[in-house]
C-alpha cells in the first residue's frame, strides 16, 4: 500500500506538508483547480514557490487573503481572522463537488481540532469558535492535505518524534506557552521535543493532521521501502531547516499484488460470445480483457484470449474460460511488475453539458487527458451536433483548466 512517513525534526504544520506533497508529485496545476471547488477563490490567492531552507531545496505553499486591510502573517498566532464553528465550515466542504474520501479526510481533521478546541475552552465541539484554524488559510490547507492524499493513494502515514518548539505565542486569549493548548491536547500519545527555536514549530493544523491520520514510528518502519522524498517549507527562518522531510513509498503490511496473465488461443468459437465473455471476467475481478487477431495452424484466423488478473482471483477467471469459451487449455504467465500512471476523474462544463474526463498523471506530470466516451456521446446525441464536437471541446477546456 502507499504510504508516507513523516520526518518532523522542524515541526508540522498543513501548508508545510502541501508543499512537500507537491515535490512528491503532486500536480499544482491539479491542486489548483480542485481547491476551486471550494467556491471560495475569491476570498484568497496562492503563493507556491520553489525555495531554500539552509540549502534546503523545498516547495512553499502559502495562502493570501484577499480582503482589505486584513493584516496575515501565515501560522503565526498574531492575526485575527473570521471566526467560523464547525457547522459553518462542516457546510463550505459539504456543498463542494470533491470526491467523498477528500471530504471525509478533510472534515474528520476539523472535527479533531473541534474537539480539542472544545476541551480546552470548556465548550461542545459544535460551539467551537474556531480563531486561528478557523479561517480561509486554515481550511484551503486542511482541504489541500486532503487533496494530495487522495491524489498519491495513501492508505497508511507514519510520523517521527514532533518539535513543537518552545517559548510563548501571542493569541486572542493573550500569551501562551507552546506548544498551543490545542496542539498540546492533539499531540497527546505522541512522543514530542523542543529544540532549536523559541518559536511555534508545530501548529494546531499540522497537530490535527498527525493526531487524526498517523501513528507514531521513531524510525521508517521496516516494512516501508521509499521511492521518493519531498520538502515542505515552513515561513518561518531558523538556525536549523525549517522543512518537512516527507518519504514516500510502499508500506509492506499489505502484500503486494501477485498478477499472472492468462492465454488461450480460440479457432472455433461463435465470436459474439467474447462480449458476453468479457463482462463475467470483469465481474469476476480481472484487471484487463483483450484478444489479438492470429494465425492458428492450416492457416485458420483465430483469436489469443488475454486475461490480466491478480492471484487471487485467477481461478475465477479460469472457471469463467473454461465454462464460457471452447478452449481445452490455458497459459499461466506471471507478470514481474505492472506500471501504472495515477488516474483521477475531473469533471468539466462544456457549452453542451458536463463531461468526464480521465486525466493520468506519471511522477508528478499530467502525461493525459481523455473525455468519457459514454459521456460524450449521450451529450452529443442530446444536443444533436457530432460527438467529436463535444469531445474536442471537453479535451479543450480540461486542459486548459489543469495545464
Amino acid at each position: 500500500m502507499k504510504a508516507l512517513y513523516m520526518d518532523c525534526a522542524s515541526g508540522i504544520s498543513g501548508n508545510m506538508f502541501i508543499g512537500a506533497c507537491l515535490q512528491l508529485g503532486v500536480p499544482e496545476k491539479y491542486l489548483r483547480g480542485e481547491l476551486e471547488k471550494l467556491n471560495i477563490s475569491d476570498e484568497y490567492e496562492l503563493e507556491i514557490s520553489d525555495v531554500s531552507k539552509n540549502g534546503i531545496g523545498a516547495a512553499y505553499f502559502d495562502v493570501k487573503l484577499l480582503h482589505e486591510n486584513h493584516a496575515h502573517i501565515h501560522h503565526i498566532h498574531e492575526h485575527h481572522h473570521e471566526h467560523r464553528t464547525l457547522a459553518d465550515i462542516r457546510k463550505i466542504i459539504d456543498e463542494s463537488d470533491f470526491n467523498s474520501t477528500v471530504k471525509n479526510f478533510a472534515l474528520a481533521i476539523f472535527g479533531k481540532l473541534a474537539e480539542a478546541e472544545g476541551k480546552v475552552h470548556n465548550v461542545p465541539a459544535e460551539e467551537v469558535q474556531f480563531h486561528e484554524v478557523g479561517a480561509i488559510d486554515s481550511i484551503i490547507d486542511i482541504v489541500g492535505c486532503a487533496i494530495c492524499l487522495d491524489y498519491l493513494e495513501v492508505k497508511k502515514i507514519f510520523v517521527s518524534r514532533i518539535n513543537v518548539g518552545s517559548g510563548f505565542i501571542k493569541c486572542d486569549h493573550g500569551l501562551m506557552a507552546i506548544p498551543a493548548p490545542a496542539t498540546a491536547e492533539l499531540l497527546q500519545g505522541f512522543k514530542t521535543y523542543s529544540y532549536g527555536a523559541e518559536k511555534e514549530l508545530t501548529t494546531p493544523t499540522g497537530a490535527a493532521i498527525i493526531n487524526t491520520l498517523a501513528e507514531s514510528s521513531v524510525d521508517i518502519p521496516d516494512d516501508f521501502i521509499s521511492e521518493k522524498i519531498g520538502y515542505g517549507a515552513g515561513t518561518l527562518n531558523l538556525d536549523i531547516p525549517n522543512v518537512v522531510r516527507i518519504y514516500f513509498g510502499e508500506y509492506g503490511g499489505q502484500p503486494a499484488r501477485q498478477l499472472v496473465k492468462l492465454e488461450t488461443n480460440i479457432d472455433d468459437m461463435n465470436p459474439q460470445i467474447f462480449g458476453y465473455l468479457y463482462d463475467k471476467l470483469f465481474a469476476a475481478g480481472a484487471l484487463d480483457v483483450w484478444t489479438t487477431p492470429i494465425y492458428m495452424k492450416k492457416n485458420r484466423p483465430a483469436q489469443m484470449l488475454s486475461v490480466l488478473v491478480e492471484s487471487d482471483k485467477q481461478a475465477a477467471c479460469m472457471k469463467i474460460i473454461f465454462e464460457e469459451t471452447t478452449t481445452i487449455g490455458l497459459r499461466v504467465i506471471n507478470v514481474d511488475q505492472r506500471i501504472e500512471a495515477v488516474r483521477k476523474i475531473a469533471k468539466v462544463e462544456t457549452s453542451y453539458g458536463e463531461v468526464q474526463c480521465k486525466v493520468s498523471a506519471y511522477d508528478g506530470k499530467i502525461v493525459s487527458i481523455t473525455p468519457e466516451y459514454e459521456d460524450c456521446r449521450r451529450l452529443a446525441e442530446k444536443n444533436n451536433v457530432p460527438l467529436k464536437n463535444v469531445w474536442q471541446e471537453a479535451l479543450t477546456k480540461q486542459i486548459q483548466r489543469l495545464g
